[in-house]
C-alpha cells in the first residue's frame, strides 16, 4: 500500500492571547501533497518561553526527519524517540544560552505517513483525530489531569471545560532531564478519503467531538472545514489555536483496482 495526499491545509492564530505560543510544520500555508511530516505543537510556560518551546521543536523534530530519514533508514517507533532525544538536547542549548527560557516545555503532535501507514506520536493536550465520513476512526488521549480524572471518576466529562486545572498537562517536551516517553501508534486502517485533523488546545475546548464530527461530515472541502473551524475559534476561542488537515487522497491498491476496472472497460471498446 502506498498513501497518497491532497494538499493539505492549516491555521495557526494568536486568538484572544497576547502572542501565539503555537508553532506548525510545515508553517504557514507551505504545506504540500508532497510532504509526508507534519507537526502541531503548543507551548507552554508563559511569555516567549512557549513560543520558543513550540518552535524549537518543530525545527528540530523536521531537522532530525529531514537529515536521518532516507531511503535506506525506515521508520520506526525508535526512530520517532531518537528526533525526540534530539529536541531535548536542543531545548537544552536553547536555555543554556537563553537562560530566561528555563522551564519551557511545548505539547506535540506528530504524523508521519509512511508508504504502508501512518505514524502518530503525541504529548500533553493537543489532539490527532481520524475522520471517515465525519466519524471518529482514531482519536489521541490526552495527557492531562483533568482527563486522568475523568478516567478515574473523579469528575464527569461535563466538567472538564470549566474545571480550573483543565490546563494542566503531565506530557510535554521539556528537555533531557526529563525525558519524554512518547506516545506513539501505528494505524493501517486509512482509505481514500479519510482525513486527519491535528489540533491545538484552542480548538478542542471550542468544539466537541461531536461538533467536529458535524464539520467533517459535510461535503466541504477541507479548506472550508478549516475556515468553519476558524470562524468558530475566533467568536469563541480563548487561547491560540492552531491545526492542520491532511486529507487522504488514495491508496495503492485503490490504484490497482481503477487500472484493472479500466482495462477491463477499454477491451469491450
Amino acid at each position: 500500500m502506498y498513501i497518497t495526499i491532497k494538499k493539505p491545509f492549516s491555521i495557526s492564530e494568536i486568538g484572544k492571547r497576547l502572542n501565539n505560543e503555537d508553532s506548525i510544520y510545515p508553517n504557514g500555508d507551505c504545506g504540500t501533497a508532497n510532504d509526508r511530516l507534519f507537526l502541531v505543537c503548543d507551548g507552554v510556560g508563559g511569555s516567549n518561553k512557549g513560543e520558543a518551546a513550540s518552535f524549537v521543536a518543530c525545527d528540530s523534530i523536521q531537522t532530525y526527519f529531514n537529515t536521518f530519514l532516507d531511503e535506506e533508514t525506515k521508520i520506526d517507533p525508535e526512530f520517532i524517540q531518537k528526533a525526540i532525544r534530539y529536541t531535548e538536547i536542543r531545548f537544552d542549548e536553547y536555555v543554556k544560552e537563553n537562560p530566561n527560557a528555563g522551564g519551557m516545555a511545548t505539547t506535540l503532535c506528530l504524523l508521519y505517513l509512511a508508504a504502508d501507514r501512518a505514524f502518530l506520536a503525541h504529548a500533553g493536550d493537543s489532539r490527532i483525530y481520524q475522520f471517515r465520513k465525519g466519524k471518529i476512526i482514531f482519536k489521541t488521549e490526552d495527557h492531562s489531569l483533568v482527563n486522568s480524572m475523568v478516567k478515574n471518576g473523579q469528575i464527569n466529562p461535563e466538567d472538564v471545560e470549566k474545571h480550573p486545572q483543565r490546563n494542566v498537562i503531565y506530557k510535554a517536551i521539556q528537555g533531557s532531564k526529563f525525558p519524554l516517553d512518547i506516545d506513539i501508534a501505528q494505524i493501517t486502517d486509512i482509505q481514500a478519503g479519510d482525513r486527519f485533523l491535528m489540533c491545538t488546545d484552542g480548538i478542542t475546548e471550542t468544539l466537541s467531538d461531536n461538533d467536529l464530527s458535524e464539520l467533517f461530515s459535510k461535503d466541504d472541502s477541507p479548506e472550508e472545514t478549516l475556515s468553519a473551524i476558524k470562524a468558530r475559534c475566533n467568536d469563541q476561542s480563548r487561547d491560540n489555536y492552531s491545526a492542520y488537515i491532511i486529507p487522504i487522497h488514495e491508496t495503492e491498491e485503490m490504484s490497482a483496482l481503477k487500472h484493472v476496472m479500466t482495462s477491463f472497460l477499454y477491451a469491450f471498446v
